[in-house]
C-alpha cells in the first residue's frame, strides 16, 4: 500500500489538533495560565505538525510490519 502525501497530511492534522488540545489542557492545569498555555500550544502545534508530517512520510518508505497483498 502506498500512501498518498494528501492522508499524510490530513493524519498529520488531525493528530496535531489532538495533540494541541491535549498540551492546551495539561498547561493551563498545570499553570492555571490560560494565555501561557495558547502561547505553549501555538508554538507547539506548528513544530510538532512539521515533525509529525515527515516521521510520516519515513514511515511510508519502512516496510516493517506491512503485510504483502496476495
Amino acid at each position: 500500500m502506498t500512501e498518498k502525501r494528501s492522508r499524510s497530511l490530513a493524519k498529520a492534522l488531525s493528530w496535531r489538533i489532538t495533540g494541541t488540545l491535549d498540551t492546551l489542557l495539561i498547561s493551563y492545569l498545570l499553570t492555571g495560565d490560560v494565555m501561557f498555555a495558547f502561547k505553549l500550544s501555538s508554538i507547539e502545534v506548528i513544530s510538532k505538525f512539521i515533525i509529525y508530517y515527515f516521521h510520516e512520510r519515513a514511515w511510508g518508505k519502512v516496510s516493517f510490519g506491512v503485510a504483502k497483498e496476495a
